[in-house]
């Protein structure tokens, strides 16, 4: 009978305040998504990665750290949703001969922090590193950067309304292009 008190007195010492709850709610909500997305590009399943964004959602790989904004200047890519879409239409097309070969990815995010503070929109604010090891004609690539995403609450969770990625080898020369994302 003792055991169970000294255990219930542990339990209750270890309680999170109720502030800290909910910021540990958020943090378990944000790796989940951050998680699952990564696999769901390795999986390719595009069309679930693509509904992870909110309809007016942005996906931006700028050309060099230093852009402020994708807009009228060179980028990697800087997709919205239709955008998106082109491009998950192309990756399927049947005569696609960029994806005939067999091909694979390995994503792996960490070091993901909450930013305080929220963005002009009123997204939260959430930075992680990534590495991916893409497997293709028979050779290994590896990206590696970090990852700025704005997400929104819905009514069916948490979407990304900007999703920055910054390679730290963006600049590097490839004997071919990126096909997918990143």
């Amino acid at each position: 009978m003792r055991k169970s008190v000294k255990k219930t007195k542990a339990i209750k010492k270890t309680a999170r305040p109720a502030n800290q709850s909910a910021s540990a709610n958020l943090r378990d909500e944000v790796e989940s998504l951050l998680y699952r997305q990564a696999e769901l590009l390795d999986a390719k399943r595009w069309q679930d990665y693509m509904d992870l964004f909110t309809d007016d959602g942005l996906y931006w790989v700028p050309a060099s750290p230093e852009q402020e904004t994708g807009e009228g200047v060179p980028t990697i890519f800087y997709e919205d949703k239709d955008l998106m879409t082109v491009r998950m239409k192309r990756i399927l097309h049947p005569r696609a001969w960029s994806m005939k070969t067999a091909w694979g990815t390995s994503h792996l995010v960490g070091n993901i922090r909450i930013d305080e503070g929220r963005a002009k929109s009123g997204a939260i604010v959430v930075r992680s590193r990534f590495h991916l090891m893409e497997f293709r004609r028979d050779a290994s690539r590896h990206f590696a950067g970090s990852y700025v995403h704005h997400l929104v609450r819905t009514k069916d969770g948490l979407k990304i309304k900007l999703q920055r990625v910054d390679l730290v080898n963006g600049q590097g020369p490839y004997d071919f292009v990126i096909q997918a994302w990143v």
